[in-house]
């Protein structure tokens, strides 16, 4: 009997290495790493057309950031709805670090609260990884209408019809005209457009009185029959130097003091280490030649931050425009 209770000893003792060695390997450092990022292309959703602030910064930061993780980084537009469609894309895409949307602030800050119901929620499924600043944005004219700032326009439009154009329902410039209607009695009408290009066209032929948009963008018909009376933010234009600020014209409301831009943003749950490599990748783009030049072209003298930056300054200043969006009303549904 004692040798069959040996053998059932020894197989006892060799079943239960056999299973420590298993469960060792299956909780080795090796076994337990998360899978090579990246190991496939990485996609950024654009919520507007080509041509526009966007899609510049995301196509130059894309292709630097192609080099550098050694994958293919493929930029889609997906515009309409104010930038809801792009951005619920990625609000219901995986959060494996491959699928990002670039939009403008106030599409991710306000429509919140633009919009009674959204398909996705912008607290709970998207997390924001960097900004890229839009610079100080330009008030044009039509060339014909007799006004040198924005208090000789505001006396005009009191007379006349005005309409303004809009890159997006809810953005930035349809704020302005909501603002300036409430508190200067004005009646200007806000034109939505699906990016900035057709809205300045349209500017520079006499269809629209008005319009609220990028340097380089206004810049493509500044010598065609539009003129610049103003810029948003706390500082003059690089490229406007003698065009004053809306707040040194008088214009005390916070809106036009504000600067916003143009979020990077992943779903929620995408791992902390590719959102923190995101970042750290916008910042070293940051500083190369090519990133300087998009910088020189659209007059925007400031940089992206790294991913707690950004988080603190996303802390800070979404109350604040959530808070201005809640005060003038509006409504896109």
């Amino acid at each position: 009997m004692r040798p069959t209770h040996d053998r059932r000893s020894l197989m006892q003792v060799a079943a239960w290495a056999s299973l420590a060695l298993a469960a060792s390997s299956a909780w080795s450092p090796v076994a337990a790493q998360t899978p090579k990022w990246p190991s496939k292309p990485i996609k950024i959703v654009v919520a507007f057309p080509p041509g526009g602030l966007t899609d510049a910064y995301a196509r130059n930061y894309g292709e630097f950031l192609s080099t550098r993780l050694g994958v293919p980084v493929v930029i889609e537009n997906k515009p309409g709805a104010g930038a809801i469609i792009g951005i619920d894309a990625v609000a219901k895409s995986p959060a494996d670090g491959y699928t990002f949307v670039m939009s403008t602030s106030g599409t991710f800050w306000q429509n919140r609260i633009l919009y009674s119901k959204l398909p996705y929620n912008l607290d709970k499924d998207l997390t924001p990884v960097t900004v890229f600043p839009s610079g100080p944005l330009v008030v044009g004219i039509n060339d014909k209408i007799p006004a040198k700032n924005m208090a000789e326009f505001v006396a005009w439009a009191k007379k006349n019809p005005t309409s303004m154009g809009t890159y997006a329902p809810g953005s930035y410039p349809h704020m302005v005209a909501d603002q300036t209607n409430r508190q200067q009695g004005t009646a200007i009408q806000s034109v939505h457009y699906r990016g900035e290009a057709p809205m300045w066209l349209d500017v520079a032929s006499g269809q629209l009185q008005i319009a609220v948009g990028s340097f380089q963008a206004f810049n493509a018909v500044a010598t065609r029959g539009v003129r610049a009376i103003g810029v948003t933010g706390s500082y003059r234009s690089p490229k406007l130097p003698d065009v004053p600020t809306l707040t040194e014209q008088g214009n005390t409301e916070k809106l036009v003091t504000l600067e916003g831009g143009l979020p990077l943003v992943a779903p929620t749950g995408t791992p902390e280490a590719v959102l923190k490599r995101m970042a750290d990748e916008a910042v070293a783009w940051s500083n190369t030649d090519k990133a300087a030049k998009l910088r020189e072209t659209f007059a925007i003298p400031n940089k992206p931050k790294n991913l707690a930056d950004t988080r603190k300054d996303w802390e800070a200043e979404v109350p604040v425009w959530i808070k201005l969006a809640v005060d003038l009303g509006i409504k896109l549904d």
